[in-house]
């Protein structure tokens, strides 16, 4: 239970996240932040997208209930990140450490909780490095665990990925957690999958050898403030180019299912699954309402103003198999209470909104 008066006010806490998402966030885990009163965080990748929704509405229900939490954020480059978002830098709840996550040096002190969600692979540039990216995975996680052990954090949270998860099978529209279907260990494309699979091992490891509270979140597909533009997430390649005038370009045949959550919708997840998940139980976090990637194109291109043209490379065949990838989350339903509170074209459109005002290298 709240212990303390939660503001309502409107406040100068100057934050790039509209305030109606964090109100969502704040009100998702409103009796669960007081786990939280006093503490200190340790976030890894807090400068990605899941981190900055992570960071910003840590800074939120801090302020709405006077937490007196705090957060030690490693990240690559504090500079690069000040340039980019000077508002969270300058929270005075957060500070920043520069390093790597297979070897920073450990901050000093006890922390709480610790957030695992450094991504894998640091620059576009390294894409072609598969050693590289397995070895971040791994030994990333393995470096944070050892961490949160030393530093007696009470709750551990690695996000994963539904990558961990094989295609489907003929007839399966959605993947659920105990689908026993995975990667292909000798497929070295595969290698995010076999990171991640490597990483949730070690979860487990660490609570069995040790006792540590570790949590699981496999991650899918997302939209939202902080969403990348101009890398390899096909929505914002597309907002990229409706913004930019079009045409949206979508270079196979349109027909992958996919499916997106807001960021918003993300960060309650996440929170949640930190502070009430299972030990060693996955949660799958996305959403369930398929779309193909010509119909979110489509979204896009009927989002922006005005809109734009879609171009489809390739021809759709009727006897093709349809890629698919997208999460049942049955579990996070009914275990956990959580939902999807904002669909998919609001989604867009409230991406497209933050794009709009602030620039595309935002």
């Amino acid at each position: 239970m709240i212990d303390g008066p939660v503001r309502t006010e409107m406040t100068d806490l100057q934050l790039n996240c509209p305030q109606d998402d964090l109100d969502y966030i704040f009100a998702e885990s409103v009796d669960s932040w007081e786990a939280l009163r006093g503490k200190r965080l340790f976030i890894t990748g807090g400068t990605s997208f899941v981190g900055c929704w992570m960071l910003e509405s840590l800074a939120w229900a801090n302020h709405r209930l006077d937490l007196g939490a705090s957060a030690v954020v490693l990240t690559r480059n504090v500079s690069a990140f000040t340039y980019r978002f000077p508002q969270l830098t300058s929270l005075e709840c957060l500070s920043f450490i520069e390093g790597d996550a297979r070897s920073f040096a450990f901050p000093a002190g006890e922390f709480s909780h610790v957030i695992h969600a450094a991504t894998e692979a640091p620059t576009k540039a390294n894409e072609g490095q598969p050693l590289l990216k397995f070895d971040t995975m791994v030994h990333g996680t393995q470096r944070a665990l050892e961490f949160a052990r030393q530093c007696g954090a009470q709750k551990f949270l690695l996000t994963s990925s539904g990558v961990v998860y094989a295609k489907p099978r003929a007839g399966m529209t959605h993947l659920p957690e105990d689908y026993d279907g995975a990667p292909d260990p000798t497929n070295a494309d595969l290698v995010n999958g076999e990171g991640k699979r490597a990483s949730e091992m070690l979860c487990a490891l660490y609570h069995r050898q040790f006792g540590l509270d570790t949590t699981i979140a496999r991650l899918f597909s997302f939209v939202g403030p902080y969403v990348q533009l101009g890398f390899h997430y096909a929505v914002g390649n597309f907002i990229r180019d409706g913004l930019s005038g079009g045409p949206i370009r979508i270079t196979g045949d349109g027909t992958p299912r996919r499916s997106f959550l807001y960021g918003g919708d993300l960060a309650a997840w996440l929170w949640v699954i930190l502070f009430r998940g299972e030990p060693c139980r996955p949660y799958n976090v996305g959403s369930e309402d398929v779309t193909t990637i010509a119909e979110l194109a489509g979204l896009v291109a009927q989002s922006v103003h005005p809109a734009v043209e879609v171009r489809i490379a390739g021809r759709a065949m009727p006897t093709a198999v349809r890629e698919g990838y997208v999460p049942s989350t049955q579990r996070a339903r009914m275990e956990l209470g959580l939902r999807q509170a904002t669909s998919l074209p609001r989604a867009i459109q409230r991406t497209i909104d933050w794009y709009a005002v602030r620039g595309l290298e935002a």
